[in-house]
This record gives C-alpha cells, sequence and structure tokens, in this order.
C-alpha cells in the first residue's frame, strides 16, 4: 500500500530541483566578485546570477563534494561517525589549509568532518575520502559521478580537497549551488558541524598529545545573524571563494560568491546577496496532507480507491504577490476504470495566482485494483442476494 508519507518523501525528492520564476535582474544588486548566485535552497529557485555559469577553480569550496558524498556513506551504512579514521603518509602530507594530522595518526569520523567543515582540513579531507573509497582517486571518481548525476555539468574534480592547481579541476557559481543544496538539504545535520565558531580537538600521536583549536574560516558565521554556513575556498587561482548558507523565517538560502578579490570582499557580497534575498522573498507554502475522497472504480474487484496527493507543494514569489490569494483547485474524473495500478496518476491539484497557474502537484492512485472477473461477478451478486 502506497502511504501518504512515502509519495511525499519521493515528491519531495524530485520536486525539490525545480522553480517556476525568472531570476530578478542583477541592475536591483551590485557585488565586486566576478561571478555569483542566489537561490532559495527547497525549490531551487534562482533568484539572483551574475556569470553562474563561467568555470573557475573553485579552491576548498571543493569540500561541500566531500562532505556530500561522506554523508551518504554515513546513510548508506558504510561508515559511522564513530569510525576510527586512520591519517595516511599521503594525508598527513597535504599541504594549505590543515589541522596538521599527522602519520598514523586516527581520529573518529566526527571529529574529521569538524576538521573539513569548520577548519577546512586539507589532510583531514584526504583522510576521509580514503576511508571512504580507499584511496583519494577512488574518491575523487565518486566525486565526479555523483557531480554527474546531480546535473553539474561544467564541474571536474581533480582531488578532494580543492588544493590542486590543475585547470581540470574546476567549478561554477551554479554547479556549486547545487551540490551546496544537494548537502544541506538531503543532509541538514551538516549544519551542526559548520556553524561550529571554535573548538578544540585532541591530537594523540608518537610524540604525545596536544590540543589544536579549529577556528571557522567562514567569518559570515560571526558576522551575519542569519548565517548557518557553508564552506569557503581560495587559492591565488580560485581568490576567494564562499558558498554561503542562511536561514531566517523559515526562508533558507544559498549565495555563492567566486573570485572575490578577498576575504573581506567575499564575505560583504554573501552577505549583501544574502540579505537581498530575505527582503525580496516570500515563500507559499502547502503541505497537503488532507484526506481525499476515494475515487469509485469501474468493473473492479473493488468499487473505489484510496488517492493521495504526490507531496507538499512549494512556490516562491520574489514580485511581492499576496500570496493569500493563491487559489487552489482539484482536478479529478468521476471515476476511473479497472485495471488499477498503485501508484499511477489520476489527477492534479493546480495552483493558481492572479489567474496564472504556478504549479502543480498530481494525484495518484493509493493501491492497486484489479480488473474484476467472471467469478468476482459471481460474487458480487451473490453478496447482494444475501443482503
Amino acid at each position: 500500500m502506497f502511504t501518504k508519507k512515502s509519495f511525499t518523501a519521493a515528491f519531495l525528492t524530485v520536486i525539490l530541483w525545480f522553480s517556476t520564476a525568472l531570476p530578478v535582474s542583477s541592475a536591483n544588486v551590485t557585488i565586486s566578485a566576478p561571478s555569483a548566485i542566489l537561490i532559495e535552497s527547497s525549490t531551487g529557485q534562482v533568484i539572483y546570477e551574475l556569470n553562474a555559469t563561467e568555470r573557475r577553480s573553485p579552491a576548498s569550496v571543493t569540500k561541500i563534494m566531500t562532505l556530500l558524498l561522506t554523508f551518504e556513506a554515513i546513510d548508506a551504512g558504510k561508515a559511522n561517525l564513530s569510525d576510527q579514521v586512520i591519517v595516511s603518509r599521503h594525508a598527513s602530507s597535504m599541504g594549505g589549509s590543515q589541522v596538521f594530522l599527522a602519520e598514523n595518526e586516527t581520529q573518529t569520523l566526527d571529529t574529521m568532518i569538524k576538521c573539513i567543515a569548520v577548519a577546512s582540513g586539507n589532510d583531514a579531507s584526504v583522510a576521509v575520502a580514503e576511508h571512504i573509497a580507499g584511496s583519494e582517486e577512488a574518491f575523487v571518481a565518486l566525486m565526479n559521478r555523483k557531480a554527474e548525476e546531480l546535473g553539474m555539468v561544467d564541474t571536474h574534480f581533480e582531488d578532494c580537497c580543492g588544493l590542486t592547481d590543475s585547470d581540470n579541476h574546476y567549478s561554477t557559481a551554479k554547479d556549486i549551488a547545487i551540490m551546496s543544496r544537494a548537502l544541506t538539504t538531503k543532509h541538514p545535520e551538516v549544519f551542526n558541524y559548520t556553524t561550529i565558531w571554535m573548538e578544540d580537538i585532541i591530537h594523540e600521536t608518537a610524540q604525545g598529545t596536544s590540543n589544536f583549536t579549529l577556528t571557522n574560516t567562514n567569518k559570515l558565521i560571526k558576522q551575519y545573524q542569519y548565517a548557518t554556513g557553508l564552506k569557503t575556498g581560495s587559492t591565488s587561482k580560485a581568490m576567494f571563494c564562499l558558498s554561503a548558507t542562511a536561514s531566517k523565517d523559515g526562508i533558507d538560502l544559498i549565495a555563492v560568491v567566486m573570485g572575490a578579490q578577498d576575504n573581506e570582499h567575499r564575505v560583504q557580497d554573501a552577505q549583501t546577496l544574502l540579505t537581498y534575498g530575505f527582503n525580496v522573498c516570500n515563500l507559499y507554502i502547502d503541505a497537503n496532507q488532507e484526506d481525499l475522497a476515494p475515487l469509485p472504480v469501474e468493473k473492479g474487484v473493488e468499487e473505489e480507491v484510496d488517492l493521495v496527493i504526490f507531496g507538499e507543494f512549494r512556490y516562491l514569489d520574489t514580485q511581492g504577490s499576496d500570496l493569500s490569494a493563491m487559489v487552489k483547485i482539484k482536478e479529478l474524473p468521476e471515476s476511473v476504470q479497472a485495471p488499477v495500478v498503485e501508484g499511477s496518476q489520476v489527477g492534479r491539484v493546480r495552483y493558481y495566482l492572479n489567474g496564472v497557474e504556478v504549479g502543480s502537484v498530481p494525484i495518484l492512485c493509493g493501491s492497486s485494483v484489479e480488473k474484476a472477473g467472471y467469478v468476482d461477478y459471481l460474487k458480487k451478486i451473490w453478496q447482494l442476494y444475501l443482503l
């Protein structure tokens, strides 16, 4: 039996990747970075974009994909937060931003995620990649496969941390927004890490025990009250990049800035985009949890079939419309003819704003109903006779 919960989960996975409105004109926003994008997270709707499909070096913003695959491995039972991750010589040799993990040092996967999400540790990223996939190379193959699966058409990874200077390691503001959205909507537990400002970890090596303080590389966490994450990145080639997430009054935004001239400008650009987004965004949500009357079935072994609305409906308005004027109309036939297949669409809920359709949600059959045969009709006649 199809349940409303199972339909809703499936629907959210699909519908979150679609939007209905056009991005707001760039004339409304002024930023210094050469490439950027702002989206609303739950709908994926673009609110602002500037050269968003221009391929650029992403630097440590690469680690968003590393975190995504890590949480997917945990969900799949292939890894656990309590796993002891052993640091290889290769991992410990990473330069750039690091947490100074020693060869053969062990840390829990939970601690390693903190090292990646908070301090952008290249050494921790490689250690986790090796723990999950056996080698960094194998993990990078998974990263590129996931990028393709998500529709990140202008992205290719050469390593798991973004330290490489290769021209073949690139992404775009749009693609970074896509993977940021995948990470934060499917694994919101990442915010338990990205909102940490400072935290100590303990190094236990052959040389003894020592404390190391992780400090968040994302200064928005301190400077912007609605900030929730997500990941910074900077190299001489990439300049200063940031995928910034923030939440206010039930609206979640993702602002990606690439190629800013310094940390101050990337933070200011991200804050400008987020503030603008919160000022213009208004979100309409219909949970669609009401029960529908069963639909009559003709020539079936059952007289009727239960109906299910296929998940919630969301509409993001950036034009100041009165969303209380939204009109909801259910379209259904008077009956359906057997055989009926569970999950088949029989109708649709349509939403209209100011007379214009802004979206819809399918209405599906909650169970299967077989076509009645000769014996079934005899049973029905006998039941009527008994009555």
